[in-house]
């Protein structure tokens, strides 16, 4: 996990960052863990401006030995997201990555996988490791 200050040097370097200075998108990709308590982990990568997620995430697993992702090829959907940091998500334990985007507007869901999100400059990309079907709806 990078430290306050780390983290404080990594958002002042973005907030002097625009897509029109380089024709790149700077962004962060913050991995977090709501199943196991373990310390989130923050890296920054970049795409070509209008380029996408999966871009920027092979950038930094080719740049940064402690990023690696795994990913399957939907022939419907396009690229699915299965691992980070060698945590696969599992079937059998109702475990997967979510993908979430903090930007000024706030923080929501991506509608899009991978290969269709283009981050914006500043944008703060989240892979959450979480689990599904076992929230409680009461009577819905």
């Amino acid at each position: 996990m990078k430290t306050l200050a780390s983290l404080s040097v990594y958002l002042l370097l973005l907030s002097n960052i625009s897509a029109s200075d380089t024709g790149e998108v700077h962004f962060i990709v913050l991995v977090t863990n709501s199943v196991m308590p373990v310390s989130p982990q923050m890296y920054i990568t970049h795409v070509l401006e209008g380029g996408i997620l999966l871009g920027g995430l092979t950038r930094l697993q080719d740049s940064n030995k402690g990023f690696t992702f795994t990913y399957t090829q939907d022939p419907n959907y396009g690229p699915f997201l299965q691992s980070v940091n060698g945590l696969p998500g599992d079937v059998k334990n109702k475990t997967y990555w979510e993908l979430l985007v903090k930007d000024s507007s706030g923080t929501r869901p991506l509608n899009v996988g991978i290969g269709c999100f283009i981050p914006k400059p500043k944008d703060e990309v989240i892979l959450k490791y979480t689990t599904y079907g076992t929230h409680d709806h009461g009577d819905l």
